[in-house]
C-alpha cells in the first residue's frame, strides 16, 4: 500500500505503535517493576497498611496486563502519530522519510514526557495522596497540552524562516522553545504531594529513570520503525550495510 496516502501511513502507524507499546511494555518489565517492588515493600511496612484493601489482582497479572495496556496505548498513539506525520509533510519536504518521523517522535517525547517528567516526576506506588489524584492529573495532562503546542509552535516557526541559514533557523527556534519551557515549568504549580521519608531516594529515582525509559522507548521505537515503514530507501541502505 502506498504510503502517500493517509490510509497507507494510518496502517504504518498503528503497526509502528503496537511494536513501540509492545518494546515499551518489556521495558516496563525488565527495568521498571524492581522499583516498582522495592516501593510497594515500603508502603506494605507502614503501620496502617493493612487498613487498605487487598489487591483484585495479584502481581503477576498486573504485570501481564500493563505490557496489554501499553500494546493498546501504542496502537492509539500510533494513530496519531500517523496523523501529525501526515499534516507535518508539508513543512519539511527536505527532509527524507525516516528523519522527518524520527524527528517528529523525538519532538513528541520531549512535549509529551520529557518536559512533564521535569516538572512532575513519575512516582512509585509509595508516594502520593489519593485525594490529588484528580488535580496531579489535570497539572499533567495541562502541561503535555502545553508543551505540544510549544512543539507545533516551534515547527511552524521553523517553516516560517526558512528563508534563513539554517544555522541561523536553528537557533532562533531552539532559544523559543527553551524561552517557552522555562515559562511554563515557572507558570505551573509545583506538585501538591511531598515524598514520605520511608521511601530510599534509590528507589526513588531508580523509579522515576525506569519509567522514563519506558516512555522513551514507546516514543523513539515509534518514530524508528514507523520511519522504516515509510522510507524505503532507508530500509534499502540498512539491508545493504549489514551484508
Amino acid at each position: 500500500m502506498s504510503t502517500n496516502t493517509y490510509k497507507g501511513l494510518l496502517l504504518r502507524g498503528v503497526g509502528a505503535g503496537a511494536v513501540a507499546g509492545l518494546l515499551a511494555g518489556l521495558v516496563g518489565v525488565l527495568v521498571v517493576e524492581a522499583p516498582i517492588r522495592a516501593a510497594l515493600a515500603v508502603e506494605q511496612a507502614r503501620p496502617d497498611a493493612g487498613h487498605g484493601h487487598g489487591e483484585l489482582f495479584s502481581r503477576g497479572t498486573q504485570v501481564v496486563g500493563g505490557v496489554l495496556a501499553a500494546v493498546v496505548v501504542g496502537l492509539a498513539v500510533g494513530a496519531l502519530f500517523a496523523t501529525a506525520y501526515a499534516g507535518s509533510r508539508r513543512w519539511f519536504t527536505s527532509q527524507a522519510p525516516f528523519v522527518r518521523a524520527v524527528a517528529l517522535s523525538a519532538a513528541a517525547f520531549g512535549a509529551a514526557a520529557l518536559l512533564p517528567a521535569v516538572k512532575y516526576p513519575a512516582n512509585p506506588p509509595a508516594v502520593g495522596d489519593p485525594d490529588t489524584v484528580g488535580y496531579r492529573t489535570v497539572l499533567y495532562l495541562g502541561l503535555i497540552a502545553a508543551g505540544l503546542l510549544v512543539a507545533v509552535g516551534a515547527s511552524h516557526l521553523a517553516s516560517r524562516l526558512g528563508h534563513l541559514g539554517a544555522p541561523v533557523r536553528a537557533t532562533a527556534v531552539a532559544s523559543a522553545v527553551v524561552a517557552a519551557v522555562v515559562v511554563l515549568l515557572v507558570v505551573f504549580p509545583a506538585t501538591p504531594d511531598a515524598v514520605p521519608s520511608d521511601l530510599p531516594g534509590g528507589v526513588l529515582w531508580e523509579f522515576r529513570l525506569a519509567s522514563l525509559a519506558e516512555t522513551a522507548t514507546l516514543w523513539l521505537g515509534l518514530g524508528v520503525v514507523f520511519g522504516l515503514l515509510v522510507d524505503p530507501a532507508t530500509r534499502r541502505a540498512k539491508r545493504v550495510s549489514a551484508l
